[in-house]
């Protein structure tokens, strides 16, 4: 199988040799059976309509480089809406479509497969969304970002296993270079700087020279790209394994800074990324790094950020707590502090950004209160609730509200173990009427060196 390369560089010029690759042998050893079998199969579907399959991008990337990745994309030279349709109905999958944009996803139990129409793009400014209409697999591959990522593998019966690297994507591979693949490519759409780092650092590459010249020069251009787009771009590198790497190297070229001009990619965010890793909270991890980014801002510049990136409510309710608990950790650095008070300084604030904290603090005080607030004290409840004070004849209302917040101060204090002791407690609270501090259980006033949560109860420092 004879398969015509064309080599460009950045200025556009192009020579043509040809080179002999099938990729047959290690399609058959990467992909899972069930996998397997399925993409045989739509390419065999594809024929009967007369369209050809491809798979595309990443997985093609990874796949030479030896990398697992089932994150599979097709390209489909027909329409792609209509061939996932046709699979979805002789299938198991789960079938969603656009038909705006000609892509569709076959979500399976354990994997989803994107097919998409092969497109051809056009931009009508720098940094706008690109106008896509329906093209070939040619247009399609040089609307990628990256030579190394404009690489397909034929699936059709015909050609079955066939290599299509028109960019020199698989030399780019083997020399371990990052490469565009036109001129305008960071004009065009300047999300590429962001995604080239991303992939810079997680495969150990480099930008190929010409590239780099370009990604300095064409760093600007980021301003023409919607707040939307960079955060995308943004979440992506901080879902990476070692996110560090990108957002130092984004700080060393200029690129933080072009975001926000306070954003820092330092040894400190090294150490703090590294430590929030340990937590082993993959889930929640993109979030903490977000917060754990911005911990040098001022409140000021946090909110310009927030705006220009469009960050949804809820991590910009963390990422504002976060500077905001900072300011209070003096409160926190004091060993006498009761569980009650801890919990009372805390509770307001979002667990992220109490997280944040306990990473970015310097205080080991602060820090160890911090982390028993996650881990014990925000967990704490009472016995009694408001139908069982009833039963005393406790009324609802103030009184009530009281009564139930002086219990679970004793609680979090470790003042009243048992459903006796909170009953014993809230019994005494009524017959004097609370209007001042609650009474305390009889030997309460004594100090423990250690309540049910962890921490001296009463003044005791370590």
């Amino acid at each position: 199988m004879v398969v015509g390369i064309a080599f460009y560089d950045v200025k556009g010029s192009a020579d043509i040799i040809l080179l002999a690759m099938n990729l047959e042998r290690q399609i058959e050893q990467y992909l899972p059976q069930p996998v397997l079998e399925l993409v045989k199969d739509i390419s065999g579907q594809a024929t009967k309509l007369g369209q050809r399959v491809y798979l595309v991008g990443g997985v093609v990337r990874d796949l030479l480089l030896g990398y697992p990745n089932f994150d599979l994309d097709l390209v489909v030279e027909g329409d792609a809406v209509k061939l996932a349709q046709q699979v979805g109905e002789t299938g198991q999958a789960k079938l969603l479509a656009h038909h705006r944009f000609g892509t569709a996803k076959l979500g399976y139990e354990n994997f989803t497969l994107d097919l998409a129409t092969a497109r051809k793009e056009t931009y009508a400014r720098p940094g706008a969304l690109p106008e896509v209409t329906a093209g070939t697999l040619k247009d399609d591959l040089i609307r990628r970002d990256f030579s190394i990522n404009a690489m397909a593998i034929s699936l059709a019966a015909k050609g079955y296993g066939e290599l299509i690297d028109p960019y020199q994507g698989r030399n780019d591979l083997e020399h371990r270079l990052i490469r565009i693949l036109h001129p305008r490519s960071f004009s065009d759409d300047a999300t590429r700087i962001l995604r080239g780092v991303r992939y810079e650092q997680r495969l150990g590459f480099e930008f190929e020279a010409q590239t780099a010249q370009l990604l300095k020069q064409y760093i600007p251009m980021l301003d023409s790209i919607s707040g939307d787009r960079i955060r995308h771009e943004l979440e992506l590198i901080l879902k990476e394994e070692q996110p560090e790497l990108a957002i130092q190297r984004l700080s060393e070229l200029g690129v933080l800074a072009r975001i926000a001009p306070s954003l820092k990619g330092d040894g400190w965010i090294a150490d703090k990324f590294d430590k929030a890793r340990r937590l082993k909270k993959t889930n929640q991890l993109p979030s903490l790094h977000f917060c754990l980014l911005v911990y040098s801002l001022s409140e000021t510049a946090l909110e310009q950020l927030l705006s220009r990136l469009n960050i949804q409510a809820k991590l910009s309710r963390a990422m504002l707590d976060t500077l905001h608990l900072k300011t209070k950790l003096p409160l926190l650095d004091r060993p006498s502090l009761k569980p009650s008070e801890i919990y009372h300084l805390l509770r307001e604030y979002e667990p992220l950004a109490i997280q944040a904290n306990a990473i970015a603090s310097e205080s080991p005080t602060a820090r160890r209160f911090l982390r028993l607030f996650l881990t014990k004290l925000r967990y704490v409840r009472t016995v009694l609730d408001g139908e069982e004070l009833k039963k005393f004849g406790i009324s609802a209302g103030p009184e009530m509200g009281k009564i139930l917040q002086a219990l679970h101060r004793a609680r979090l204090n470790g003042e009243v173990r048992t459903r006796a002791d909170e009953e014993k407690l809230a019994l005494s609270l009524k017959a004097i009427n609370l209007h001042a501090d609650p009474v305390k259980l009889p030997g309460s006033d004594r100090r423990s060196t250690s309540g049910p949560c962890g921490t001296q109860s009463e003044g005791h420092s370590e």
